[in-house]
């Protein structure tokens, strides 16, 4: 049926519970799964008033960020294997989830996306915007939202 699964998460208890799904999903297929996780930029602020970080700084916190991120992704990877699935853990720097999202499940020619929705509503939603949206919307692959 499948033969590469992404799953992407974001560390979150929603995120693990589509891990876990995706986890049995492959299982089952006899697939191959990528757990991704998007690690973000540290945002440059230039308004008036605004407090930047010295680019030393931004650095060490990206840095930090990318530690953690790793030990998501590999975590996910030593579950998997743990099952006897060939898991390939990827880190990707962006600043917009759906579009790294996207790009990697191309790349790394997933058959099927899974992701959690964070089922957010009204103004946070709109305020945060809906990776998840964006990822149904533009993806041109299968894509299996959890909640």
């Amino acid at each position: 049926m499948y033969e590469r699964i992404l799953v992407a998460t974001d560390g979150s208890a929603l995120s693990k519970k589509a891990v876990n799904s995706a986890i049995s999903l492959a299982t089952l297929c006899g697939a191959e799964l990528i757990a991704l996780k998007v690690v973000p930029r540290y945002p440059q602020s230039y308004f008036e008033g605004s407090i930047a970080l010295s680019a030393e700084d931004a650095k060490r916190v990206e840095a930090k960020w990318t530690e953690e991120s790793q030990k998501i992704v590999d975590a996910i990877k030593k579950s998997g294997e743990s099952k006897g699935l060939k898991v390939k853990a990827v880190l990707v720097k962006s600043d917009v989830v759906s579009d790294a999202l996207i790009a990697a499940a191309k790349k790394h020619k997933a058959d099927l996306i899974v992701m959690a929705s964070h089922g957010r509503k009204g103004v946070k939603r709109l305020l945060l915007g809906s990776e998840t949206q964006q990822v149904l919307t533009h993806s041109e692959i299968p894509v299996l939202v959890l909640r």
